[in-house]
């Protein structure tokens, strides 16, 4: 399930016709956002899933809706054992799905969750890692102090991909998701989870922590611009720098 390495197209018109129906097919995994984008919902689940009936899907919200009602569907049809069969495909779309299955699950814990979620975070296709954090961060913002606490286990894991999970997930703000309001309004809860990772060496981890404060200063601009004076005080690291350029970089 190595991630792709085509070049892929940058604009949905630019994608080749033989390019989309493999996509379709899930015979290809993805190589940019635009051809994910492109993907026909209908169409993969048919290819993927011919048992499961794709009639109910709403194929008129936005994509992340999507995503979540393609994880609905596939649980509902093939249940919690039918999870492995989709986290192992070929097509980083169906992984996607997998992670929103997993989020689908009814009355598991949160520890259960991130378990069955790691594989998944821990993708090495950038689009999978995306929809992981994407299907568990309602779950994770329902009790984002129970859920900082789970993670910082996660911000010593020697894999990059699941220490930049930890941040990812918890944003403030973060993309194509609801905002964390405890978090906007009290960014120094997700100390936990920052603190570890304030000169991590890889640019991956880096750019989420910079994102995560960057988020924070658009509500909190002075706890930012005080915890970057702070870390840099007690860091020389090259990447605590960069952290800390990139945070600041909405503030004038």
């Amino acid at each position: 399930m190595a991630a792709s390495r085509r070049t892929g197209a940058t604009q949905r018109s630019a994608i080749a016709p033989e390019t989309l129906t493999e996509l379709n097919a899930g015979r290809l995994e993805t190589a940019t956002l635009a051809e994910g984008l492109a993907i026909d919902f209908a169409q993969l689940l048919h290819a993927v899933a011919p048992e499961a009936s794709a009639e109910a899907l709403d194929m008129h919200g936005g994509v992340t809706q999507r995503m979540a009602e393609s994880g609905r569907l596939l649980l509902a049809h093939y249940g919690s054992s039918g999870i492995a069969r989709f986290a192992t495909h070929n097509a980083d779309t169906v992984r996607g799905w997998a992670a929103y299955m997993i989020a689908a699950m009814p009355d598991i814990s949160l520890d259960q969750r991130l378990m069955l979620i790691r594989p998944l975070a821990d993708d090495p296709h950038f689009a999978v890692r995306e929809w992981a954090w994407l299907a568990l961060r309602p779950h994770l913002a329902a009790d984002i102090g129970a859920a900082i606490d789970k993670l910082v286990a996660w911000t010593t894991d020697s894999a990059p991909n699941l220490r930049r999970f930890a941040v990812e997930s918890t944003r403030p703000r973060g993309v194509w998701c609801v905002h964390i309001g405890t978090l906007k309004q009290q960014p120094h809860l997700g100390l936990p989870l920052l603190t570890p990772l304030r000169a991590d060496p890889s640019r991956y981890v880096q750019d989420s922590v910079a994102n995560w404060l960057n988020d924070a200063a658009k509500s909190q601009p002075a706890w930012v611009r005080s915890l970057c004076d702070a870390w840099q005080a007690t860091s020389d690291a090259a990447a605590t720098k960069r952290i800390c350029a990139r945070a600041l970089r909405s503030l004038k």
